[in-house]
């Protein structure tokens, strides 16, 4: 038996944030993103949360990809504050954060279980709709992906006025994580027909919204659809989960500060290869793994279905490298220009074992040897 279960209610379109207004908490700790208080993106939500009467307290520091001692800090502070409700305001890190300190701090103290409001400032992550978080240990360089329902967010509020001033560098590292979350979930061991619904619907979104988003800051009806996409493929994966893709990216991250959607961008072409089996010396054959004709299912919806299954998958390949051209994210790790390459062959064994070990890599449609992933960080070179 399967089950798919939305636990967040969402709020969204024109003037989501008013939702801010009909609280009926009166305590809230603010969890925010640096650049969310400096740029005074912070008033969107304090502004609210004054003229509803509702005390707040604000806690910032936040850094990409939470170390524990943060992790610490915030559950510190909720403890200390004891607030009914957590409100969540930035990007993956400010509400993974959130989710770990609700987590860690309800397991303290038993009693002490506020609501939790996420409100996504990039159109990315999904995180505002998952189970998932992702903290970091930076003396050994791992990150360790979380997930259990009850980090799931109570309440989203999608609210495009919080992203058109994201530069548009962020907004193309976002956008491919969206069509990463969507790729890895509708070929992921766990779909069904519930998430496939949701991945499909996400990367139809991307596909024509995407290069308009990135484009123009100022085209809010495609600022809405990414931040709307992006909620769907979190949502698609936090049923379906994800696969090596990811698990191949949290290591690059977390040995080389790769930001996660670029290094995502980075590694899905060559994974779409490497899970359909067809690259550019493949000749046809009489079967193909399940997950080559949802690779061509994505491939029909942006409009790039090809003669076969050989030269749809590589006209698929070519349109997420198209995709990365267009908004100058590099097609490889050397691409960067801030990382040495015998740097980067020293750590590939280790990373290739961490990433065997993650989490997301248990549900590819493909199971990974060492020896695989270790030539796949080689390629991505």
């Amino acid at each position: 038996m399967k089950n798919f279960t939305v636990n967040t209610k969402i709020c969204f379109g024109e003037k989501a944030l008013d939702r801010l207004l009909t609280l009926e908490y009166r305590k809230v700790l603010v969890i925010a993103d640096p650049f969310v208080v400096t740029s005074g993106l912070i008033t969107q939500v304090t502004d609210r949360l004054q003229k509803a009467g509702i005390t707040y307290e604000v806690y910032d520091d936040v850094v990409p990809d939470p170390p524990m001692e943060k992790v610490v800090g915030g559950i510190r502070v909720a403890l200390q504050q004891r607030p009914a409700c957590l409100i969540a305001i930035g990007g993956g890190s400010a509400i993974d954060l959130s989710k770990s300190v609700r987590k860690f701090a309800g397991e303290i103290d038993p009693v002490f279980r506020p609501q939790l409001i996420a409100i996504p400032t990039t159109s990315g992550t999904g995180s505002e709709v998952t189970s998932f978080a992702v903290i970091t240990d930076p003396e050994k360089g791992v990150k360790y992906p979380l997930s259990e329902e009850s980090m799931i967010p109570d309440e989203a509020i999608l609210d495009e006025e919080l992203v058109k001033s994201v530069p548009a560098t962020i907004t193309a590292d976002t956008g491919m994580d969206v069509m990463t979350h969507a790729f890895e979930a509708y070929v992921s061991v766990n779909n069904n027909e519930f998430s496939a619904a949701l991945a499909e619907k996400a990367v139809e979104i991307c596909g024509q919204f995407l290069l308009r988003s990135f484009s123009d800051s100022g085209d809010s009806h495609a600022r809405r659809k990414m931040h709307i996409a992006s909620c769907l493929a979190g949502l698609a994966f936090n049923s379906a989960s994800l696969g090596l893709n990811h698990g191949m990216a949290h290591q690059l991250g977390a040995t080389f500060h790769i930001s996660h959607g670029r290094a995502n961008a980075i590694l899905l072409p060559y994974m779409i290869e490497y899970n359909s089996g067809i690259d550019m010396h493949s000749k046809s054959k009489a079967e193909y793994p399940p997950c080559v004709r949802k690779y061509c299912n994505m491939a029909r919806i942006l409009g790039v279905s090809n003669f076969n299954e050989i030269t749809t998958i590589r006209a698929l390949v070519s349109y997420v490298q198209f995709m990365n051209k267009e908004m100058n994210i590099p097609l490889s790790v050397s691409a960067l220009g801030s990382i040495s390459e015998e740097d980067y062959n020293s750590k590939i064994e280790f990373m290739a074992e961490m990433a065997l070990k993650d989490g997301c890599t248990a549900t590819n449609p493909r199971t990974p040897t060492k020896q695989e992933v270790m030539e796949l960080y080689r390629k991505i070179w």
